[in-house]
């Protein structure tokens, strides 16, 4: 089970968006793609064949996945997150500071 998944929210604990904080739009092997985070700007050529204008685009870039971490509501901070198998046999992540269940 992977500690990070798409659609989590997480704050960023290094670089220059250091503290912010969004929602994971894409999990790659090392790497995350979180909302609004790491912008850059690409210069495009324009496609009329699929009507793409050109000019200079913003995106967001991937982080690596040691830079984030999951967002705690309650603490209002990044938090470590642990994995656990419930009596039932579902394996869930929990904060490790609280032990609050992540997954619902």
């Amino acid at each position: 089970m992977q500690k990070i998944k798409t659609g989590d929210h997480v704050v960023v604990i290094s670089g220059k968006d250091r503290g912010r904080t969004g929602n994971v739009l894409k999990v790659m092997p090392e790497h995350v793609l979180v909302e609004n985070i790491n912008m850059a700007k690409c210069h495009t050529k324009p496609n009329p064949a699929k009507g793409e204008p050109g000019g200079i685009v913003e995106k967001e870039m991937p982080v690596h996945i040691s830079n984030i971490q999951h967002y705690n509501s309650l603490t209002k901070k990044g938090d470590r997150v642990g994995i656990k198998i419930l009596e039932d046999g579902r394996a869930v992540r929990y904060f490790k500071s609280n032990g609050e269940v992540v997954d619902v």
